[in-house]
């Protein structure tokens, strides 16, 4: 069978999160990035209106929300995650009234919205960062600015380097130099300062009382740096993001502001939430950032970088359950997102890459807890791998390994109340990675042709999230001198190409004339009309994964069901160290290569294999990503596969 078969009627249609009010608990959120998602004015960046024009797709698909990648005021050095106005939108985008009729009209189609909100740093054009340039004192003290060391302070005031490669100090005039843990461009704000809390209060509660309903937290492990800012004593410091503890992340004192906005979102009642885009070296320290009092998810970078392994998968599971299960919060998943090389690609690339996309998709949404879709992976689409250099737009690019000394791209004219008259915008428009991002774009979901992974990057986390290794205790390759990742050089232009909709030539569908990245020619199979309707296209899986989703009573809240269930087959080994879980999820006995877990009612096949395998039948398939044959006692599972069965 394949999933055009799946006719099953199940008593709910909603999950038992939405229906006690917790919907973020088994919530399907879908990252929209703004730039690259739909265009309403034909300049070919995607914007606002175009993304409201667009909802309807969402809503026919079935998710619950969708997250939207910074639309503010920015001189776009990183993609927006440069903020010089965090209350005005980028004339780039629309205006004001453009976010508010988004927000309207999502919530009309039952869709919730959450937008980037961006702490660690802003912009060197904030009102803030120009008047600490111009020398003012109270200004400079909101930022981190230090004296240098070496004669006549020529030397940085220590030792860290930016993710982006080179020293995470920047000199000015004066002397002084200021920490930037991203680009030059993106001066760190010091928490440490009452004003840098209270303005950020301030900012939260503006889009909240605009009906905005949740925050994703970018950088959320990097607010707070180790008192004195002491050296880290050793080089490619990027390749240690989330597999060792850092002075400059996830320190304890992020945790405190993270409790305060927790406290402010439940003010506001109606199921705000806050998710943190987080690294932590272990899956005990990232469970810290959702205890109950403080933020409602974080990224699950882990399982984004696991490779298309059974035991790694089992393992990456079964701690992040763990982990998240002992604070009393859902544990995320997600597969790409805006920092990483699509999955497909990264699995292997054409069909096989393709087939383990689909089964890993559906993996994902048979495990309990939130999952995180990026546009365009419900279409199936792979990492656009030979973009010419003259088109990238990420600053990682600029500043890489390929062409370090490259001359800046072209400068867009900004607007904006907070932009100086003639102050020239810094080149780039490529969005913030995380952590390990690029990195991990090595990262392999195919075991037999891809480098080994590492953060900076990871919410491949990865934030794209900037997402994270797998296991988390291997250090990865420097971004900066590491391999060409499989792809796009360890580049994130690749995963940003925008999308397509319709027609069989470029633009297909996104604006009305072209894109500001190239879309390849022959996309117009994959977009969004060619493969409605289609049976067997990846889109109408989605589509029947998530109905599917929201109608079994034993899939989606991690609280459904509570208690384990037999299931078919022998339990799962005395020495495994996990499971079974509140969720009722059980792992079961399986042949090599087969991982085979139950929920309530529910069974999930995935043979990671090259071959097809026979095992007994767990129950009636229900949705399968490749076609599977069974006579109801056996059941022959595709290669690269996935199954859901009903008990």
């Amino acid at each position: 069978m394949t999933h055009d078969s799946t006719a099953v009627q199940l008593a709910s249609s909603s999950s038992n999160a939405t229906a006690s009010g917790a919907w973020w608990r088994d919530a399907v959120i879908y990252q929209v990035y703004v730039r690259s998602f739909a265009d309403s004015d034909g300049d070919g960046i995607g914007d606002l209106r175009g993304v409201r024009s667009r909802l309807p797709h969402l809503a026919r698909l079935g998710v619950d929300a969708v997250w939207l990648t910074p639309f503010y005021v920015s001189p776009q050095a990183d993609g927006g995650y440069d903020v010089a106005d965090y209350r005005a939108v980028d004339p780039l985008f629309g205006d004001l009234s453009d976010a508010d009729e988004l927000v309207r009209a999502a919530h009309a189609l039952g869709l919730r919205v959450i937008v980037d909100v961006v702490p660690n740093h802003t912009s060197e054009q904030h009102p803030w960062f120009r008047a600490a340039l111009a020398g003012d004192p109270g200004a400079r003290e909101r930022y981190h600015f230090r004296p240098g060391r070496g004669p006549d302070g020529a030397e940085p005031p220590n030792d860290w380097e930016s993710i982006f490669g080179g020293p995470a100090w920047t000199r000015v005039t004066d002397g002084a130099w200021y920490l930037h843990l991203f680009a030059p461009e993106q001066p760190d704000l010091d928490w440490d300062h009452p004003e840098v809390a209270a303005e950020f209060a301030s900012v939260l509660r503006f889009w909240l009382d605009l009906g905005i309903d949740g925050f994703r937290i970018d950088v959320a492990h990097g607010m707070v740096k180790a008192p004195g800012l002491p050296d880290i004593g050793r080089g490619a410091q990027a390749t240690l993001i989330g597999t060792e503890p850092l002075p400059f992340f996830d320190q304890d004192g992020v945790h405190e502001i993270h409790r305060s906005w927790r406290r402010l979102l439940d003010s506001y009642g109606g199921g705000r939430i806050g998710v943190a885009e987080a690294w932590a070296p272990t899956s005990e320290r990232l469970a810290l950032y959702v205890r109950p009092d403080e933020l409602h998810q974080a990224f699950n970078f882990r399982f984004l970088n696991c490779p298309w392994d059974p035991d790694a998968m089992r393992t990456v599971i079964d701690e992040s359950l763990a982990a998240t299960t002992a604070v009393g919060a859902p544990t995320t998943w997600v597969l790409s997102n805006h920092d990483v090389v699509r999955h497909v690609t990264r699995y292997g690339g054409g069909a096989r890459g393709l087939a383990r996309a689909r089964a890993a998709a559906l993996l994902m949404l048979a495990l309990p807890g939130s999952a995180y879709l990026y546009q365009g992976e419900e279409l199936g689409l792979p990492e656009v791998a030979d973009l010419p250099d003259q088109v990238r737009q990420d600053p990682a690019f600029r500043r890489g390994r390929r062409q370090p000394c490259a001359a800046p791209g072209p400068a867009r004219p900004t607007a904006g109340p907070d932009l100086a008259a003639g102050t020239a915008p810094r080149p780039g428009t490529a969005p913030q990675a995380a952590p390990g991002a690029w990195a991990s774009a090595c990262a392999a979901a195919d075991p037999e042709t891809a480098a080994p992974a590492g953060p900076r990057g990871g919410t491949a986390p990865a934030p794209g999230t900037r997402p994270e290794a797998t296991p988390p205790t291997g250090a990865g390759p420097d971004p900066v001198t590491a391999p060409e990742a499989e792809g796009q050089d360890g580049l994130r232009d690749g995963c940003r190409v925008p999308l397509p909709w319709s027609g069989s030539e470029p633009p297909y569908g996104f604006g009305p004339t072209g894109s500001w990245l190239p879309q390849p020619a022959g996309w117009g199979g994959l977009s969004v009309a060619a493969q409605t309707g289609d049976p067997h296209s990846t889109l109408e899986l989605y589509r029947a994964a998530l109905e599917l989703r929201r109608a079994m009573p034993g899939l989606g809240a991690p609280e459904a069901g509570t208690g384990p269930e037999p299931g078919p087959g022998a339990d799962a080994p005395a020495e495994a160290p996990y499971g079974p879980y509140p969720s009722g999820m059980r792992w079961q006995s399986a042949p090599e290569g087969v991982l085979l877990f139950t929920r309530p009612g529910f069974a999930c096949t995935v043979n990671t294999r090259p071959g097809p395998v026979e095992l007994p039948a767990p129950g009636r398939p229900v949705l399968s990503s490749a076609p599977v044959e069974t006579d109801g006692r056996t059941v022959r599972l595709p290669p690269d596969s996935c199954t859901w069965w009903s008990l």
